[in-house]
C-alpha cells in the first residue's frame, strides 16, 4: 500500500491532524507533512486500514489507539551521552565558558527540551556533577526535562534502566550514579530530584526562561520551517545572553547569525549573541490601584482575616509561588509534617515533602504547564511503625491575565478510611470464604458415598489390570534390551565413522601444510574457506584473521583487483587456467612477482582454488 500522495488524501491528513488537535491537544500541524504521512502511514498499514478517513474512525471508537500513533509518530531514540564526541566538547569547552559567566553561588539552569525517556537529562547531571563535584551540582544545578510523551516522560521519571540501557556509561559512572534494583539499575535519588520533568509542547507552550543552557537534539527536524522559527524565536527568548543551545546533528541554525553565533558548527554547539530580547508572547502589564486609608486599612484587615483561615483550615496545606518558592504553610501541614514558619520562602524542593511521599516537583510543573488540577491518590507516607495514606490536590492559580500565579497542594489523611475499608474488604474475603468452604463441605459429603461405591467395583478390576500389566512389562524389558543392542551397534559404527573422519581431516591438513606455496581455498561467495600455512608465510596474515572474511577486501600486499575477472571466468567456466603473474609485496615488504593458479572446487559449494607463490625468476637460488 503507497502512501497518499494526491489532493484528496492531503485534506485527509489535515482533517485527520485538526481532529487529533481537538481531541487529544497533541498539535502536530507544524510537523513536516512528508514526515507525518510517512509515519501515519506506517501505522494504518501495520493495523491494515486503507485511508485517513477509516483511520478517523477508528481513532473516534478506540481511545487506545491513540497511544500507539503517538508511540509512531514520536519516535523516541535516545541513549546516555549519545554521540560521545559532542558531549566531551560541551564538557571540556562549553561548560566552563558557562560556568567563569556565573557567580560561584549563582545558579545554573538547564532545559532539556524533547528528553524522551530521561537519558538525555540524566547525562547532563552527571556532566554537571563530574564537572562540578556532586555537592556542588546538588546546590547549585536545576535541569528542566520535557516533552509531549506522556508514556515517555513516565518512564523517565522512574529513572529506571535496563543494563543495556548503561553500556555506553563508564564502569565507574554507572557504579558511582546507578543502584541496582532487580534486573534493572536505579539513577541516584539525590541527584534524581535536581531534574524536573513535565509535558511541554514547544510549539505552544510558553517557554522556560533564564536558562544557561538550552539542549533540543533531532527535535526540530520533525518540525516544518514556519514552525521551526516559531521555536527558535522561543528558544532565543529561553536563553540568556551567552547562553549556550545545543542541536542534534540533523539541526543548524543557519539563518540566524545574528541572534546565534557558531560554537562548533559540526557538534551543533552556539551561543545567544547580547541584544534586547524579543518575546514569542505579550504577556499583560500588571495594573495597581491606590485607595484611602480607610480602604487599605480594610484591604489589610481581609489579607489578614483570610491567612487565619488559611491557616486554621481542617487539611494541611502549603502554597507556592510562581518561582517554586513556598508562600504559605498552614497550621495543619506543620503539625503534619514537622514544617516551622521558617520553610516559608525556601525553594520547594529543598523540602522532604516535595518528594516524600510522593514525587510532587514534576506533578507541580506538569499542573503549571497543563493549566489543569491533578490529584493523587492513597499516598502513603510511613512514620515509624505507622503508615499514612493521604489524598493529594495540586491546583495551579492563575491571575485576572491568565497567567500563572501560584500553586495550592492540599493533603487529605485518608488513612481511617483506607483502614476501614481494609478491614471491611477483609470481612467479606472472610465470608466468601466461609460461605465457599460450607458449600465445598456439602459437596463432598454428597460425593463420599458415591466414591465409596464405586472403590469397591475398582479394587476388583484393579487385580486384573495389575496381572495384565506385568504382562505389559515383562514384554517392554524385552524391546527395551533388544534396542539396548541395537544402540550399542550404532555407537560403535558411528565412533569407527568419526575416527575414520578424524583421519581423513589431519591427512587433509597435513597435505595443505606441506605444500610451500600459498593454497587460497575461496567459495562461491568469494570467501575464504581455507588459508594455509603457505599462505600465512607469503602475505603474513593467520588463518584466523582472513577465515569467512571476503578474500577480494582482504588488505595485504597481494593486489587481488587483478585477480577477480579471472576468478570469476573460473567459477563460470569450471577451467583451469594461470599462471598469472602480479606484482605485490610479500609479509616482510620485499617487492615479489607472484604466480597465480586458479582451479575450479567443484565438491564444495562450486568454489574455486587458488595457488599462490613466488615466481623463480625472483626467487635466487
Amino acid at each position: 500500500m503507497g502512501e497518499p500522495q494526491d489532493a484528496g488524501d492531503n485534506a485527509a491528513l489535515e482533517e485527520l491532524l485538526g481532529f487529533i488537535r481537538e481531541a487529544r491537544g497533541f498539535d502536530f500541524t507544524g510537523y513536516k507533512r512528508s514526515t507525518l504521512s510517512r509515519r501515519i502511514h506506517k501505522r494504518m498499514t501495520d493495523i491494515g486500514v486503507g485511508s485517513y478517513l477509516d483511520y478517523q474512525d477508528l481513532l473516534e471508537a478506540s481511545a487506545d489507539e491513540f497511544e500507539s500513533l503517538f508511540n509512531t509518530i514520536l519516535i523516541n531514540v535516545t541513549s546516555f551521552f549519545r554521540d560521545q564526541e559532542a558531549w566531551t566538547l560541551l564538557q571540556h569547552e562549553v561548560v566552563p565558558e558557562l560556568l567563569a559567566a556565573l557567580a560561584p553561588d549563582e545558579e545554573i539552569r538547564v532545559w532539556s527540551a524533547g528528553c524522551s525517556s530521561g537519558e538525555e537529562p540524566y547525562s547532563l547531571a552527571i556532566m554537571f556533577a563530574e564537572t562540578l563535584g556532586l555537592e556542588e551540582c546538588l546546590s547549585r544545578v536545576k535541569i528542566y526535562a520535557t516533552d509531549v510523551d506522556e508514556e515517555a516522560l513516565r518512564e523517565a521519571r522512574s529513572g529506571q534502566y535496563t543494563p543495556k540501557s548503561l553500556e555506553l556509561l563508564s564502569a565507574d559512572l554507572r557504579e558511582k550514579y546507578f543502584e541496582q534494583n532487580g534486573a534493572q539499575f536505579s539513577f541516584r535519588p539525590d541527584l534524581r530530584r535536581r531534574v524536573i520533568f513535565g509535558r511541554h509542547d514547544i510549539t505552544r507552550d510558553a517557554p522556560i526562561s533564564r536558562l544557561d543552557l538550552l539542549v533540543c537534539r533531532n527535535t526540530l527536524m520533525y518540525f516544518n520551517v514556519e514552525a521551526q522559527t516559531q521555536i527558535v524565536d522561543r528558544f532565543h527568548f529561553a536563553v540568556r545572553p551567552s547562553g549556550f543551545l545545543f542541536l542534534g546533528k540533523a539541526e543548524m541554525l543557519l539563518n540566524d547569525a545574528e541572534r546565534f553565533e557558531v560554537v562548533n558548527m559540526r557538534q551543533r554547539v552556539f551561543r545567544r549573541r547580547a541584544g534586547d530580547t524579543v518575546l514569542p508572547y505579550h504577556p499583560p502589564p500588571m495594573k495597581s490601584r491606590s485607595g484611602t486609608g480607610v480602604e487599605m486599612h480594610s484591604v489589610v484587615r481581609t489579607r489578614q482575616l483570610r491567612d487565619l483561615v488559611l491557616d486554621a483550615g481542617p487539611t494541611p496545606s502549603i502554597a507556592l509561588d510562581s518561582d517554586g518558592t513556598v508562600a504559605v504553610i498552614n497550621s495543619q501541614a506543620r503539625i503534619q509534617f514537622g514544617l516551622t514558619t521558617t520553610d516559608i520562602g525556601r525553594p520547594f524542593q529543598d523540602l522532604e515533602i516535595s518528594y516524600r511521599p510522593v514525587e510532587l516537583r514534576s506533578l507541580i510543573d506538569q499542573s503549571t504547564h497543563e493549566r489543569r488540577t491533578l490529584r493523587v491518590n492513597r499516598a502513603e507516607r510511613r512514620v515509624g511503625e505507622h503508615l499514612q495514606y493521604f489524598d493529594i490536590l495540586i491546583q495551579p492559580l492563575t491571575g485576572p491575565n491568565s497567567l500563572h500565579i501560584a500553586t495550592t497542594i492540599s493533603f487529605t489523611d485518608v488513612t481511617v478510611a483506607e483502614q476501614l475499608k481494609a478491614e471491611v474488604k477483609s470481612i467479606r474475603e472472610d465470608l466468601e470464604t466461609a460461605y465457599e468452604e460450607l458449600q465445598s463441605t456439602n459437596e463432598e459429603l454428597e460425593t463420599t458415598n458415591e466414591e465409596l461405591q464405586s472403590s469397591i467395583e475398582e479394587l476388583e478390576t484393579t487385580n486384573e489390570e495389575l496381572q495384565s500389566t506385568n504382562e505389559e512389562l515383562e514384554t517392554t524389558n524385552e524391546e527395551l534390551q533388544s534396542g539396548n543392542e541395537e544402540l550399542e551397534t550404532m555407537n560403535e559404527e558411528m565412533r569407527i565413522r568419526t575416527d575414520e573422519l578424524d583421519e581423513a581431516r589431519a591427512f587433509l591438513e597435513a597435505v595443505l601444510t606441506s605444500i610451500a606455496a600459498g593454497v587460497v581455498v575461496l567459495d562461491k561467495d568469494l570467501k575464504v574457506r581455507s588459508w594455509n600455512r603457505g599462505a600465512v608465510d607469503l602475505w603474513g596474515l593467520r588463518a584466523d584473521e582472513v577465515l569467512e572474511e571476503p578474500f577480494f577486501e582482504l588488505d595485504f600486499g597481494l593486489p587481488t583487483d587483478a585477480l577477480l575477472p579471472v576468478v570469476q571466468r573460473c567459477l563460470e567456466t569450471r577451467k583451469r587456467s594461470g599462471p598469472v603473474a602480479v606484482e605485490a609485496l610479500n609479509r616482510i615488504g620485499r617487492s615479489i612477482t607472484c604466480d597465480v593458479f586458479f582451479s575450479p572446487f567443484d565438491r564444495h559449494n562450486c568454489g574455486v582454488v587458488l595457488m599462490m607463490e613466488e615466481s623463480r625468476s625472483d626467487n635466487p637460488e
